[in-house]
């Protein structure tokens, strides 16, 4: 009976070791495979010129940190957005009919420092928008009687009046387009998240294995 204790204990404390390097090597190729597949979805990010800035909001998380039940969770802080170059999506006006895309001559921001929009457009500034419908085309908001300077830049309406008795526009003045008046925009699939998803599924139990024989 001592002697089968004996081997029981020596086993038990062979088998102890043993589940204790299994379980390290999981939660390392789980951590390794969850910070492989962030980077990955960054770099694709970037790649569909999204930007670093979106590119960032990927993070990874491996939990519990022992134990063959680990598991990593990558996702980002900007689920919407991604989710919408992941799958495509027909963006449309939440209010009203036409969708308004400023165009680079427009400012980048508006009356209280929002995003600019037709509805906090400075026309203090650059005079009030003009509507110019199209047929088959886009329409177009504009506003008339404003300087451009040599660089391209809009500058602010031009006092007395842009327009002479005869109706002609001032020398020096022009119209310029503020905003792109389309019913709604159709963005493209751009991102392939479960493509990466499946790769580093596919190179876990590699992960795990090199691991184990380290």
């Amino acid at each position: 009976m001592k002697l089968a204790a004996t081997v029981t204990g020596s086993i038990m404390a062979g088998m102890e070791t043993e589940m204790r390097t299994i379980s390290k090597a999981v939660t390392a190729g789980i951590k390794e495979a969850g910070r492989g597949l962030k980077g990955d979805l960054r770099k694709q990010v970037v790649s569909a010129g999204l930007g670093m800035r979106l590119s960032r909001t990927w993070r990874d998380r491996t939990y519990p940190n022992k134990g063959y039940n680990a598991a990593a969770m990558v996702w980002s802080k900007a689920p919407q957005i991604i989710r919408t170059f992941d799958e495509g999506a027909v963006i449309k006006s939440k209010s009203g009919f036409w969708l308004a895309i400023p165009t680079p001559s427009a400012p980048k921001r508006g009356v209280g420092g929002k995003r600019i929009n037709p509805s906090n457009f400075p026309e203090h500034r650059y005079g009030p928008l003009r509507f110019v419908y199209r047929r088959g085309r886009p329409s177009l908001l504009v506003v008339d009687g404003v300087r451009v300077n040599k660089s391209g830049r809009t500058g602010r309406r031009a006092k007395g009046g842009a327009f002479t008795k005869t109706g002609r526009m001032k020398q020096g003045m022009t119209t310029v387009v503020m905003f792109i008046m389309v019913p709604q925009v159709r963005l493209k699939k751009r991102l392939d998240v479960k493509r990466e998803v499946k790769r580093w599924e596919r190179r876990l139990p590699g992960l795990i294995g090199r691991h184990l024989g380290n």
